[in-house]
């Protein structure tokens, strides 16, 4: 695997900065709105991470981050060239923001899903690049992680 996301993660992480970087999103990404009242109820939930095969939960937009474990999730997903994908940014709804953490039953944003399946946090989601479960787990859901070629294309060289 490519060892440069993981030091640009770690020097995200360490600096706990949101990069507001503009034009992240790619084809297919939707920064989903939080679909109003009621947002946080578990069927809606179960609904929308169940809606698309990748589902991140954020804090402010793929184009905007706001938190550096936010910026890293977006960062990975798009070394590996996942391109459609939907993203919720919880600060626009409190309910959207507990609920979520409620219904994973995990305590902290941002939080991934792969195809309705709960995967983790930033953490988790930088283990599975660093070890290459995250391309594994990418080609189950039918997605051919761009890191495959960049290591084909240095293999060649």
């Amino acid at each position: 695997m490519s060892g440069s996301l993981g030091r640009v993660a770690a020097a995200l992480l360490r600096s706990g900065r949101g990069a507001a970087c503009g034009g992240l999103r790619g084809p297919g990404v939707r920064a989903a709105g939080s679909g109003g009242g009621g947002s946080g109820s578990a069927e809606q939930l179960d609904a929308l991470v169940k809606k698309d095969k990748v589902v991140v939960f954020l804090k402010g937009t793929p184009e905007q981050p706001q938190c550096g474990f936010s910026n890293a999730v977006v960062q990975i997903l798009r070394l590996h060239g996942v391109r459609d994908y939907a993203a919720y940014n919880v600060l626009d709804d409190p309910q959207l923001r507990q609920g979520i953490k409620d219904y994973s039953n995990w305590p902290t944003i941002p939080q991934v899903y792969l195809n309705g399946e709960f995967v983790g946090g930033c953490d988790i989601l930088l283990q599975m690049h660093q070890n290459g479960d995250l391309v594994e787990e990418l080609k189950k859901l039918g997605i051919r992680s761009a890191l495959l070629d960049e290591k084909k294309d240095q293999d060649s060289k």
